[in-house]
């Protein structure tokens, strides 16, 4: 994993380019989106974004997406689903320019787990509306699609204010680390060198910019399946290990697993995300 930083100080990141509640607009196929800090949040310990589904509304509770492995009560173990969990949890909402715009507040963690997927999702007190009528903010939307190999991505930290630039380079049937398996995870170029901190950082497709998958790993040190050294296993068991490479957990997944109103329903049909 990247590492969530310990007792360090609240970054935060954020994105433009988040589309209004009425629905994201794809850019064109020669056009790319500008995309900075707005739309995203720091926790105390890694990055973050403040995200709707397609068919969010404005009156809808707001949702924050991070990463499982950096929720406040510490890593799920492999097999663990944590749902609507009560939580007080603050983010720090930024600008587009990556400056501090206040703090907004969980009332629940909906869904956390490091199975098949490394992903947290809070549901904040505030709706988008009050959000956007406080800060000027508006949601980045979680694309439905499966990202795109070849696509241009930015992932975008908050932690340290910092925003990578590479494509997807592929995909990876199953991700191994440690005692936790994620399957179909985006490999990075080599150009996005994340580093720790940069654990829940949205992955944006700068064709539409929607958020495809959130950031969440690399091998640091070459070792084979270790934590902070994920290695690839394909269909017939072989096993790569891809030193300094970086991934991610795509998201597309998510919106089939919530009814009208932001409500979690891990029962609809096409929700394929790990029930308790």
């Amino acid at each position: 994993m990247k590492k969530p930083l310990i007792g360090a100080s609240c970054a935060a990141l954020v994105l433009s380019g988040a589309t209004a509640l009425a629905g994201a607009t794809p850019a064109s196929a020669d056009a790319s989106v500008a995309v900075n800090f707005a739309g995203t949040v720091a926790l105390s310990n890694c990055s973050g974004s403040l995200v709707r589904l397609p068919n969010s509304t404005a009156s809808d509770p707001a949702l924050v997406l991070s990463n499982g492995h950096c929720l406040e009560t510490g890593m799920p173990t492999a097999g663990q689903v944590i749902v609507n969990r009560s939580s007080s949890r603050s983010f720090t909402l930024l600008s587009s320019s990556g400056g501090s715009l206040g703090t907004v507040r969980a009332s629940r963690i909906v869904y956390g787990t490091m199975t098949d997927t490394d992903v947290s999702i809070y549901q904040l007190a505030s709706t988008y509306a009050s959000i956007q009528s406080r800060y000027g903010i508006s949601p980045l939307t979680i694309s439905p699609n499966h990202p795109t190999q070849g696509a241009s991505i930015k992932v975008v930290s908050g932690y340290w204010k910092k925003i990578y630039s590479c494509s997807v380079d592929g995909f990876v049937y199953r991700l191994k680390e440690g005692g936790w398996t994620w399957k179909d995870s985006v490999r990075y170029t080599s150009s996005c060198n994340t580093i720790g901190g940069t654990s829940g950082s949205p992955v944006v497709d700068t064709a539409t910019g929607m958020v495809t998958a959130v950031n969440n790993t690399g091998n640091e040190d070459g070792e084979r399946c270790t934590e902070n050294n994920p290695c690839e296993v394909d269909q017939s068991g072989a096993v790569t290990v891809r030193k300094g490479i970086n991934y991610a957990q795509e998201t597309y997944g998510i919106p089939a697993c919530f009814a009208p109103g932001n409500r979690l329903d891990l029962t609809l049909a096409g929700c394929v995300l790990p029930r308790p």
